[in-house]
């Protein structure tokens, strides 16, 4: 047998000096969520410097042959009680002059080990060869890849002041912008919409793979006309520095000092909501948040802690809780549960995963899911109870939980906002998950859990031609407005609001014991779903032109799991956000089968198909002239003016000149409008293969067609153009989704309409982007509180308060 330093100068080729760019893996196993405080210590690979614990190092050794690690255990050191406490200069944990969050103090060891037969050398020592020395130096000295991830999460963010805010030339185009009602000015997006800074523009954001979100049309007018600034709408308020602006070319969030002067040239005036209804509105809030939060957290009630499988918490990573809550329910689910615990072993994800598990999703779901599902890691924390007098450790009833430091960084990396420190919505993030799970489980549906939770919608518009349109679409959530005016306790209420104003005129505020809340039933959420609804500027292919069409929704397959979401933040009259302080009275049990949308039914007529881009000119629409005149009378060319015509069908001046203000730089801008046709008639050839591509992702074939003949055959451009165009379904479409032909809802599970409420999350705080999140789910016979590391037997469970239900359906 060779001696253990000849082995390992037999191994210096496997041994890897880092270099500053080298990520250091070196206070947690990639695989599970050991330490160097673990029992085994933590080995990190000399070759990869990814690290590992004691039951995992061996599989990275089968899977690359790198023999040769840095031990490191950590062991607890004795530390004086009466140790003084360090003032904070620094919004940061951990740093210098940051808080001090007066954790242990550990004594490390430090080993070279060679595997297989984990031949141990000491460290420091001269006998070492050179390189082994250096290697260790530069591990040990260099900042850890999840040390770097915990200070970018805990360190506060500074907004820069945009290099264009100061100097931004704005048009004036006589837009005004309305309090309420906004929309994409390409599309029909009414949430997620951005208002360009320079001309006016609401554009919808940035678009998610299944369709939700924008359609990128805020960033396509960036890029072609380089107006810089964007401000979201829905995040300003009177206090303007908590607004969201976005600099496009400086690609980040920032700050612009004249954010108020250049809201004021399109209409929006400040003044007013900063000196009475915000501060009426912020007091009621503040009320209520406190009432929220010791509700919501079960504060006060003596809550029995729980340990064991499935009872693991998860350490706050510095706003994180919209993720612990979401992962805390998603794997209470049988889906997720099966596919990355129950069917997965770490090893075999490990063995699957490429050379860097750490940017693996696949592993970090199944390495997440084994720390929250196995128990291992869900035992009470060692703690002092009294600094100043406690001799010996003793059990505390909090557990120290697992930090999802590796997951979050993962989950973030195709969203950078998720990366950031600041709360996050928790249905955003939800949405996020299920869109990357899908993707890399493309190709292998039965695989795929996030399947569990999608269904499809089924829209019906009524044309006043008598005529009908259908759309069809997919959908992982139902999300529902509170019709206030359904509320069951309106003589309550009416007695609260007269006793409000009573206490005003006196001078003073009602407390938070007097607060009544409207109580809404949940039936009348949904019903509010299927209710008609009048859509205005539809655009009738019978009548040629644009009326009003009423629009009824119901669903065409039910999910396995069935996804809530209450819409309980709105925007008031003066452009005050607001989050309705309303109760929604939840049974455990609902069935919505009378929401089991019909198709199209016997007698009804099917509204004609719109004319393709690819018809030749004589069958296109032509310019209304009167249009096309006053457009010419403003300085407008007389070709641009009638394309602008054209492409918004002819719906009037405004229409036209928003159009040709966004389409000034095009490329084709000066092409007449007869080669145009040429040019369309020409693309009017469809590859084959791209339609296939878009029918596996659930398009109908017609649709998929006439979307790549309107986008030049680029499919992600036609993907687009399907989501932009809902009216677009004819009646070959139609009769396609009783036919063989696949739709939007394809192969999605089905079943009955009975359900019953397995989790919910809830939300504290004035708005989605701070506050904080907290879970309850159904387990084991019995309502269980997650709130971040705390985990506990639930006695009151908010279900009246949530703000995401989670229902299981119910099996025959």
């Amino acid at each position: 047998m060779l001696d253990p330093m000849d082995l390992l100068r037999s191994n210096l080729s496997r041994v890897r000096i880092p270099e500053p760019t080298n990520r250091i893996y070196k206070q947690e196993c990639c695989v599970s969520f050991a330490t160097p405080k673990s029992e085994g210590g933590l080995f990190i690979d000399m070759s990869t410097f990814l690290a590992f614990g004691k039951d995992c190092v061996d599989w990275n050794y089968e899977k690359t042959g790198n023999p040769v690690y840095l031990h490191i255990k950590q062991t607890k050191k004795l530390v004086p009680e009466d140790r003084p406490l360090k003032k904070p200069t620094l919004l940061a944990i951990g740093v210098d002059g940051g808080f001090d969050n007066n954790e242990p103090e550990y004594e490390e060891a430090h080993n070279i080990v060679i595997l297989p037969n984990y031949i141990s050398l000491p460290f420091p020592s001269v006998e070492l060869p050179e390189k082994v020395r250096l290697a260790v130096d530069a591990i040990l000295m260099a900042e850890g890849a999840e040390r770097k991830e915990q200070l970018a999460s805990w360190t506060a963010d500074k907004k820069e002041i945009s290099a264009y805010a100061m100097s931004l030339q704005q048009i004036d185009n006589g837009v005004i912008i309305p309090r309420s009602g906004w929309k994409c000015a390409m599309c029909d997006k009414t949430e997620n919409l951005w208002l360009n800074l320079t001309d006016g523009m609401i554009l919808c954001g940035r678009k998610n793979w299944d369709g939700t979100g924008g359609n990128n049309h805020a960033i396509e007018h960036y890029k072609e006309t380089g107006y810089p600034l964007a401000v979201k709408l829905g995040t300003i308020t009177a206090d303007l520095e908590g607004a969201d602006v976005f600099s496009y070319p400086e690609d980040d969030g920032v700050l612009d000092p004249l954010l108020a002067q250049h809201l004021a040239f399109f209409g929006i005036d400040f003044s007013s909501l900063q000196k009475t209804e915000m501060t009426t509105a912020e007091r009621e809030l503040d009320q209520n948040t406190n009432f929220d939060w010791n509700r919501i957290q079960e504060s006060g009630q003596e809550v029995e802690p729980l340990f064991g499988p499935g009872y693991t918490g998860l350490v706050n990573l510095g706003n994180s809780c919209y993720l612990a809550s979401t992962m805390q329910v998603v794997f209470s689910t049988q889906s997720f549960y099966s596919r990355y615990y129950l069917s997965q072993s770490l090893k075999a994800a490990f063995e699957t995963a490429p050379a860097d598990p750490t940017v693996d999703l696949n592993m970090q779901l199944t390495k997440l899911a084994h720390g929250m599902l196995s128990g291992k890691y869900s035992f009470p924390a060692s703690e002092k109870i009294d600094i100043a007098s406690a001799a010996a450790p003793m059990l505390s009833s909090k557990q120290e939980g697992i930090p999802p430091r590796m997951f979050k960084a993962v989950i973030a990396a195709s969203h950078p906002e998720f990366s950031s420190m600041r709360q996050q919505d928790a249905l955003e993030f939800f949405l996020h998950l299920l869109d990357q799970v899908e993707r890399v489980n493309a190709g292998h549906p039965e695989l795929d859990p996030s399947r569990s939770f999608k269904f499809g919608i089924e829209e019906r518009l009524f044309c006043p031609s008598g005529k009908v349109a259908y759309n069809r679409r997919g959908d992982y959530i139902l999300s529902l407005n509170i019709p206030l005016h359904e509320a069951t306790n309106k003589d309550q209420l009416e007695a609260f609001n007269k006793l409000k104003a009573e206490k005003k005129a006196e001078g003073k505020e009602v407390s938070g014991d007097e607060i009544v809340r409207p109580r809404v039933p949940l039936e009348a959420c949904l019903a509010s779903f299927s209710a008609p609804e009048e859509v205005h500027g539809f655009y009738s292919t019978a009548l040629k032109t644009k009326t009003t069409a009423v629009k009824t929704a119901g669903l065409t397959s039910f999910p396995d799991y069935l996804v809530l979401h209450m819409r309980k933040f709105v925007m008031e009259e003066g452009w005050v956000p607001k989050k309705l302080d309303v109760y929604i009275d939840v049974p455990d049990i609902i069935d919505i089968s009378h929401m089991r949308s019909k198709g199209i039914q016997p007698g009804e007529e099917l509204l004609p198909e719109a004319v393709d881009e690819g018809k030749v000119e004589s069958e296109k629409l032509l310019a209304n002239e009167e249009i096309v005149a006053q457009l010419v009378s403003m300085g407008f060319n007389h070709l641009h003016c009638q394309k602008a015509a054209i492409n918004t069908s002819n719906a009037g001046v405004e229409e036209a000149m928003n159009w040709l203000l966004s389409h000034m730089d095009d490329a084709d801008i000066d092409v007449p409008i007869s080669q145009e046709a040429e040019n369309a008639e020409a693309l009017s050839f469809v590859d084959q293969s791209k339609v296939d591509t878009l029918i596996s992702f659930g398009f109908q074939e017609d649709i998929s067609r006439k979307a790549l003949r309107a986008s030049g055959g680029d499919i992600e451009k036609a993907t687009d153009w399907i989501f932009s165009n809902p009216d677009a379904t004819n009646s070959s479409d139609m009769d396609a989704t009783t036919s063989s032909t696949p739709t939007a809802d394809a192969g999605l599970p089905d079943g009955g309409g009975r359900y019953r409420l397995i989790g919910l999350v809830s939300h504290i705080g004035t708005s989605t982007q701070c506050g904080h999140y907290v879970a309850h789910i159904y387990k084991d016979g019995r309502w269980v509180i997650f709130n971040d590391d705390k985990v506990g037997a639930s006695i009151n469970p908010p279900k009246d308060m949530g703000y995401l239900y989670f229902f299981e359906r119910l099996s025959s």
